[in-house]
């Protein structure tokens, strides 16, 4: 058994599945239901490395798979919020900079939830089975390929790709993504699917 502390809930699914509108809705929906619970919203993606270390280990044309991130930073920080006994700074990753940003979330002792999402909580692999076994629960956020290929393509744009470069790093990077992910939903506790609005758990 784990030592007592924080819950901490954890969403998994493909790029732009729709994770972080989700794990922000729970978030709010905790807080403010009739019984308020004080809950934090922690993303993986501020554990995004740098451009400038992506560029340093040649993997700035890859950036957004699984080697891109700092796993094992990412599990520690799980383990010091499951304990519970200080506040806590955690980064967010900025997608205007496109940067992670340290310390930008401020989770206080008061924090009883912690929501995370990520693309791959559910790989396995040393750092990332650390950072899943910090979690009470695991969800998998159904969506298919098709689905979320446009709204990946309005992303990059939204970031300043042209249409082009954004279709072809859509199809190039984020469709390998998204073929690992989906071999790990198996690894979840439960799969969430949307329909008319209105998120079912299965």
């Amino acid at each position: 058994m784990r030592a007592p502390g924080r819950v901490i809930v954890g969403l998994a699914g493909l790029p732009g599945s729709g994770k972080t509108t989700l794990a922000r809705a729970l978030v709010e929906q905790l807080r403010s239901g009739p019984s308020p619970i004080e809950a934090k919203y922690v993303p993986m993606d501020g554990f995004h490395l740098s451009n400038a270390e992506l560029s340093r280990r040649g993997l700035s044309d890859v950036k957004g798979a699984p080697e891109t991130f700092d796993v094992a930073g990412y599990a520690t920080l799980l383990a010091r919020l499951r304990a519970g006994t200080v506040a806590l700074n955690a980064p967010e990753y900025d997608r205007v900079l496109h940067e992670p940003v340290p310390d930008r979330i401020v989770v206080p002792t008061t924090c009883a939830v912690v929501v995370t999402e990520g693309n791959y909580l559910g790989l396995s692999g040393h750092d990332w089975s650390r950072a899943r076994g910090q979690l009470d629960a695991l969800w998998f956020v159904d969506s298919a390929w098709q689905e979320v290929r446009p709204r990946l393509i309005d992303r990059h744009m939204a970031g300043g790709r042209t249409r082009t470069d954004a279709e072809a790093w859509t199809d190039r990077v984020d469709a390998a993504n998204a073929a690992l992910i989906e071999q790990t939903a198996g690894r979840a506790d439960g799969r969430l699917s949307e329909a008319d609005g209105r998120w079912r758990l299965t």
